[in-house]
This record gives structure tokens, sequence and C-alpha cells, in this order.
């Protein structure tokens, strides 16, 4: 059955309650419409920072950017031209082959430094971020690629998955990673599973969005209801159904 979907804003998914008032003019990613930076922008203050010690970069997903750029081409098309001139870094966060993690490369760079800071692998850290990291926005790295190219020796390249700034791929190639992702990624799923079970137990297995973010999250919903329904709506885990009484989330037919 077609539904017809309704694009979020920002104002429609923070925590306190208010009308929607219906004009595009309040929505300021509206006012750009297709703009993947501003919806990453916009993403990245719902992370809550204080809940990792402001230890981890703050992180959107692909996902969630998807909420707000509805055209998925384009939002791929512009997230990819922002990786190719580095001004974010795209990770592959593990728990689902489609799960990439967004994360502005400056806040990238000063968190991983922080982490690293005084480690006995802190040199090759520092090496990493100022050769592979500016040179190649790929997901990952092959072994060729690290040694021939950027002259890591394989105990380099050790210290680095130690640290965490890489994680293993499969036998000599690594995906590029955030030390202390784990916690976040553990989060992340909790968390999305405990929102869909709130819609799950709704009457009809629906639930008006100013309802949802009204009711007091579960102790699961750790990143905040607001982050987690940007990426239902994205992951297309719920459909978005314009009512008089506004946005209703609703469990797609099994």
């Amino acid at each position: 059955m077609s539904r017809k979907r309704q694009r979020l804003g920002p104002e429609t998914l923070e925590l306190k309650r208010r009308r929607d008032r219906g004009n595009a003019e309040a929505d300021p990613l509206r006012g750009e419409a297709g703009s993947a930076r501003a919806a990453v922008t916009e993403l990245v203050r719902l992370f809550p920072r204080g809940l990792f010690e402001d230890a981890l970069p703050p992180i959107a997903l692909r996902s969630q950017v998807y909420s707000l750029v509805p055209d998925r081409t384009a939002a791929d098309r512009q997230l990819k031209a922002l990786q190719e001139q580095g001004e974010v870094r795209i990770i592959q966060l593990g728990f689902d082959l489609d799960a990439h993690g967004i994360i502005f490369t400056e806040d990238y760079r000063t968190r991983v430094l922080k982490a690293c800071d005084g480690r006995s692998y802190a040199g090759a850290v520092q090496k990493f971020l100022a050769s592979v990291l500016p040179a190649c926005g790929d997901l990952s790295f092959q072994q060729d690629q690290m040694t021939q190219t950027f002259g890591f020796r394989d105990t380099e390249i050790t210290q680095l998955v130690n640290a965490g700034v890489l994680t293993v791929r499969d036998a000599g190639s690594w995906w590029l990673a955030v030390p202390g992702a784990g916690r976040f990624i553990k989060y992340f799923v909790k968390g999305r599973q405990a929102v869909l079970g709130m819609i799950r137990k709704a009457k009809y297995r629906e639930l008006l969005l100013s309802e949802l973010l009204g009711r007091r999250a579960p102790a699961a919903v750790r990143l905040g209801l607001a982050y987690h329904v940007h990426d239902l709506i994205g992951a297309q885990l719920v459909d978005c159904v314009s009512t008089t009484s506004g946005t209703l989330l609703r469990l797609p037919e099994m």
C-alpha cells in the first residue's frame, strides 16, 4: 500500500512538544531543500555528547540524513561530494552492512587525538591523521595502500588497530573506525529496538509523532527519542502518514 511520506524538519523532532506551524520558512532544512550538509549539521546537534563525556565525535547516520533529504540519490551524491572534499568521514558501524556513520572530519581528528594522547600508539595515530586522512576518503584501506603508498610498517598498522582507528575488515584490509565507538553502537541498537517497541505496543501499531516525543523515554533509549526517530524514518522501519492531527508513525504491514 502506498502512503504519503511527510518530510520532517528539526522543529518537528524537538523533544519539547510544539504546534506544527505548517510553514516551510519555520524549517531551515526545508529552506535548503536537498542539503545533506545541513541535515548532518542538524543531526549532530542531537548527538548526546555528555553521555560519552565528549570523548566521541558527534555521529549522524546515513539513514537519519534520508529522513531530512528524502531523495536518497541526491543525499548520497551530496554526501559523496562532502566525503571527496574531505569535509566528512564515513565509517562502517558494523551492526548492518548499510549502517554508515557520518562524522565531520575536524571532529574526528580532534577526538582521535584526544583519545590517543600519551599512549604508546600516539605516533602511529598522528602519522595516520597527517598522511592518510587528508589524502584518502575511503571507508576502508588495503595493506598495499597502507604500506607502499603511505609508508606504514606492519607494526604501525597493528598500533592503529589497537588504538581503535582501524578495525579488521578481512585479511589485508581495514575499516576506518572511531576509538570507543562500540559503546555508541550498543546504545544505538538497543535504543532503536526500544523505540520500535513503543510503536509496536500502541493501538494498531501506530503512534502520533508528537505523542511519541512527549512520552518518557525507556531506559534503553540513551541517545534520545528524536535521534532514533530520524533513523526509523530514514531506514524505512516506520511509515510516515500525514493526518489532520499531525504526523503518524506506523509500523509497515507484515
